[in-house]
């Protein structure tokens, strides 16, 4: 067992059935021009869960853990996109409009890529979803049971979207939940605070946070033993 000092107190997980989930990484929430851009919002504020997140995935590549990426992605016709969902807000862009770096969140165009830095090597999963949860309307639920996963950690974006959602569902699966406090960002960090309070409220209700410093400690002291 691995034991990682995290809040609101230290998590125990078997390495041989923990998993990885990188959350929407993609070009269009994280990069100048994109989606995330088009709503407003300050997109540098993500840049710094980047660096993270690559060394989430070096550890867990390292050891030979399962990966698991998602992305918010829609079928060209929209067919997956409520419009209740298109509409919503006054972006410059909609899902599915034409933008600097092709349609918007729609599946295979430019924007909707994982960003370099985070981008999935053979063999690890790439799942996309319609929702902000990565557990709706996808096949993530299955892969989760041929890998036999108990314990998920987390990194990615939004903390308070398209992250908390995802930790919801797992949690109502029955699975632990792990989030790395460094490997995630907001386009408001005050949102982000809260978050992470919420999830390790009431005694872990949702799951535990914990830096990615905390996690690679745990790690090598029990590679090392």
């Amino acid at each position: 067992m691995i034991t990682v000092p995290a809040l609101p107190f230290d998590l125990s997980f078997d390495p041989k059935t923990v998993a990885l989930i990188v959350i929407d990484m993609q070009r269009d929430f994280i990069e100048p021009g994109g989606f995330g851009e088009t709503l407003g919002n300050d997109v540098s504020l993500l840049a710094p869960a980047v660096e993270a997140t690559k060394g989430l995935l070096a550890l867990f590549r390292a050891h030979g853990w399962p990966v698991i990426h998602t992305r918010e992605a829609h079928r060209p016709d929209l067919s997956d996109c409520p419009e209740a969902k298109r509409t919503r807000g006054a972006p410059h862009l909609r899902i599915g409009d034409e933008g600097p770096m092709g349609r918007v969140l729609i599946r295979g165009e430019p924007g909707c890529q994982i960003v370099a830095a985070c981008a999935p090597v053979e063999g690890e999963f790439v799942v996309d979803k319609p929702g902000k949860g990565a557990f709706y309307a996808t096949e993530l639920t299955s892969i989760l049971a041929d890998l036999g996963t108990r314990t998920l950690v987390f990194a990615g974006v939004t903390t308070e979207v398209c992250v908390q959602t995802t930790m919801r569902e797992a949690n109502d699966r029955g699975f632990e939940c792990l989030l790395i406090e460094d490997a995630t960002e907001s386009y408001f960090p005050a949102f982000k605070a809260a978050t992470l309070d919420m999830i390790r409220a009431q005694g872990a209700i949702v799951g535990w946070t914990a830096p990615l410093a905390a996690l690679s400690a745990a790690v090598s002291r029990e590679t090392a033993a």
